[in-house]
């Protein structure tokens, strides 16, 4: 499943979002606005903004195997200044908790640690999902822990497995040593620390076309895995089932797995899972600036119902709109659920 490059380099057909939406409903199973409306559930509608989840570009140092935004070091997509600026004000003007930022990998947009810092004044949560790896990558990333540190940043960590083999597998060769490398420069400084304050948790996603096993029993895993091996610490284990989108949907389709893995996500639907979907408390801003549902939405440009760009930020516009379903959605309703922060029942 390795790459060298993304799916746009390549010129490939699923790096188009129109492509890639029909690839999803290219089948016979059943809509995802079907199965809600077999649960009384229809329309799905989302609350009140507690989190600003901000996409700040497609560039990375990684070129993941599963990756649903198509991140790569030949992407040039990054959010600029005046964007930075816009959701800024949103987050001073509006009461919103906390603020999810994300990429590609963050850290390598220009403006990052000046927004992390603003973003700091302002006395918000904020949550940085890093891919580990660049903060090893490079001299002037090597502060990286003290910074968030100081910041008082959560860390969302990605570390597909605690073997070698599977994290390289799936996100490149070495990454699992440099991984562990950059865990161990974060429990440094008092990350994944009991009563430390600082949060470190990783993310997991299945190496192939299945979803995630128990995230309780997994977390304990990882844990004592990574505490034997490398006395690494960490605070909790977030499963993510990976999204038909993007590399993972090619992936799907390129090996023939695609319509028994849609089946197994429909077959798992469970409508307990619905409530704690990401998309009811989350909105995701991409890096021009433009609004979506979700970060899954974002990568498919599926417009919210309502405001559209971040400039138009309006809550009561917001609050109570019709989210943007399609069969990807079943991805975060199969089993336990899956969200931005891993299971959701």
């Amino acid at each position: 499943m390795g790459r060298t490059q993304s799916l746009m380099r390549e010129g490939h057909v699923l790096a188009g979002a129109p492509s890639q939406r029909l690839a999803l409903e290219s089948d016979a199973l059943p809509s995802f606005d079907a199965k809600l409306a077999q649960a009384d559930m229809y329309p799905l509608r989302a609350g009140v903004v507690d989190i600003l989840q901000i996409n700040v570009g497609k560039v990375c140092n990684q070129t993941c195997a599963h990756c649903h935004v198509d991140a790569a070091p030949d992407r040039k997509e990054s959010m600029s200044r005046e964007i930075f600026e816009q959701c800024l004000y949103v987050i001073a003007a509006n009461d919103i908790p906390i603020i999810d930022i994300t990429g590609g990998a963050p850290e390598l947009n220009p403006h990052f640690r000046w927004f992390v810092e603003s973003v700091s004044a302002l006395g918000r949560r904020i949550m940085v999902r890093c891919n580990l790896t660049i903060i090893v990558s490079n001299p002037k990333y090597h502060d990286l822990p003290s910074f968030y540190a100081r910041h008082n940043v959560e860390v969302v960590a990605s570390l597909p497995f605690y073997s070698a083999s599977r994290t390289d597998a799936q996100r490149g060769e070495g990454v699992y040593e440099a991984s562990i490398r950059a865990l161990a420069l974060l429990n440094d400084v008092g990350y994944g620390k009991p009563d430390s304050g600082r949060l470190l948790n990783l993310v997991y996603n299945p190496a192939g076309a299945f979803l995630p096993a128990d995230q309780a029993g997994l977390e304990a895993q990882f844990k004592r895995e990574l505490r034997a091996k490398h006395s690494v610490e960490f605070n909790q284990l977030f499963c993510i089932a990976n999204m038909p989108i993007s590399r993972y949907l090619e992936y799907l389709i390129r090996t023939g797995n695609y319509e028994s893995y849609m089946r197994r996500l429909v077959e798992a639907f469970n409508p307990a899972a619905v409530a704690g979907v990401m998309c009811r408390n989350t909105l995701s801003v991409a890096w021009d600036g433009r609004l979506f549902d979700c970060d899954f939405n974002q990568m498919l440009e599926m417009s919210p119902n309502g405001p559209s760009h971040i400039k138009d930020f309006d809550s009561d516009r917001l609050r109570g709109r019709e989210i943007a379903t399609g069969r990807h959605c079943f991805g975060c309703t199969a089993g336990s659920g899956s969200s931005c922060g891993g299971a959701t029942v």
